[in-house]
């Protein structure tokens, strides 16, 4: 292990990461929650992509504009930045002299770029035979595609996401649209970190390392769930039905007098609160719609009777009867009200964190809850190199001098 246990449940882990943009970043912040100490590796001068993201960017105590963009801010909080040019071999070297103090490199660069380093599994592996070595790629390691450059927007069209999301074809506005965030990096990030912690779990109990590689478009298949089910039991491709459920109905939005609201009736008896709520109890008398398979079948005749019902309440007003009664409903909340929700208050779902240049800054907390090793959001994400010399002097061992050196020649 790589250094003293502490209370954090991932507090003896050490976490070397080469990896830039979201769905590796995301893989690494959870690492970081939960206690590792992750070394972000950034290119001298630039750093990761998302640094140049912005608009919008975080703001210094004056109001002005920092150097810190809000998509880079995101994703990388409780982080060490070290600045190193990989490209150049006193680079390579100081990797390798990092990973041999690291449990687990995780890296996003494409297939075969790092072993024309010197940093690939294999060379790694020679200097820390129990190294944990994730790979992140659009395709994975192998397969045609292998080689090509993945990005989440395309993965969301090539993986079938966006052919089941989006309003239905013949409906105004029908056809294919992606998630409003980047569904496919992120949820590679949480694979990502569930694989990482199995194979450290593996290390602790054989003493072995091994490799991980990781695929956004495996991933977005493996997500599919249900669509995915759905399509490899009936050999029909889902379609898109926007806002509404193609195995349950009411479990959709509708416009109330002014608003919009989400119900979502799980089962039959929900199904009878809802319409007796809405003075409307002959639609579930109606032999038409008394079981979910007759709704889902004639969802074309009742909906709309639904929705007329719908309009002649304000949203407030169907939460109050709805919630009062057990039916599963809520409100379509933009982002600003989110972060206004009395729940999302109550959970302290944003911290305010020290921040050198921005004094502080507001970040979301994680949202694991240990009861015994806590996830921490308390760091902020670090500035560009913020940790280079400490971390080459009391890591690695080299002087004030060799430091100086090294950046005048342009690694650092």
């Amino acid at each position: 292990m790589s250094s003293a246990p502490n209370a954090k449940a991932l507090g003896h882990i050490r976490v070397l990461d080469l990896s830039r943009v979201l769905a590796g970043p995301w893989c690494s912040q959870n690492l970081a929650d939960l206690g590792a100490d992750v070394i972000k590796i950034e290119r001298p001068g630039t750093g990761d992509d998302t640094r140049a993201w912005g608009p919008p960017y975080a703001k210094d105590p004056l109001g002005k504009d920092t150097s810190e963009a809000a998509y880079y801010l995101a994703a990388n909080r409780g982080k060490r930045s070290v600045t190193v040019d990989i490209s150049k071999p006193e680079g390579q070297a100081i990797i390798r002299e990092l990973a041999k103090q690291s449990d687990v490199v995780l890296e996003n660069y494409k297939v075969g770029q790092l072993k024309r380093y010197g940093l690939d599994y294999e060379s790694l592996k020679a200097v820390k035979p129990d190294l944990v070595y994730c790979s992140v790629t659009g395709f994975g390691q192998d397969g045609p595609y292998a080689h090509r450059a993945g990005y989440d927007f395309l993965i969301q069209g090539m993986g079938g996401l966006m052919s089941v999301t989006g309003e239905r074809d013949d409906l105004p506005g029908g056809g294919p649209q992606k998630a409003g965030v980047a569904l496919c990096d992120l949820m590679t990030g949480m694979y990502s970190t569930i694989a990482i912690l199995a194979a450290l779990t593996h290390r602790d109990r054989t003493g072995e390392g091994q490799y991980i590689d990781m695929a956004l478009l495996d991933v977005q298949v493996a997500m599919l769930a249900n669509m995915g089910s759905n399509y490899l039991h009936s050999g029909k491709a889902p379609k898109r039905w926007g806002n509404a459920h193609p195995n349950i109905v009411p479990y959709q939005t509708f416009a109330c007098s002014d608003g919009y609201i989400i119900v979502a009736t799980g089962n039959d008896g929900q199904y009878v609160k809802f319409v007796e709520a809405g003075g409307r109890p002959e639609l579930a008398a109606d032999p038409r719609f008394v079981t979910n398979p007759l709704r889902v079948q004639n969802r074309d005749v009742l909906v709309p009777m639904l929705a007329e019902m719908v309009l002649t309440k304000t949203r407030d007003e169907w939460i109050d009867l709805l919630e009062a009664v057990g039916v599963p409903c809520g409100p379509i909340n933009d982002i600003g009200e989110v972060y206004q929700n009395p729940q999302v208050k109550a959970r302290e779902m944003v911290v305010d964190v020290p921040h050198p240049v921005a004094g502080s800054m507001k970040l979301v907390r994680s949202p694991m809850r240990l009861s015994a090793t806590p996830a921490d959001a308390s760091v902020a994400p670090p500035m560009l190199g913020q940790h280079t010399d400490a971390i080459l002097r009391d890591l690695l061992g080299h002087s004030d001098a060799d430091i100086a050196t090294l950046r005048e020649r342009g690694i650092l």
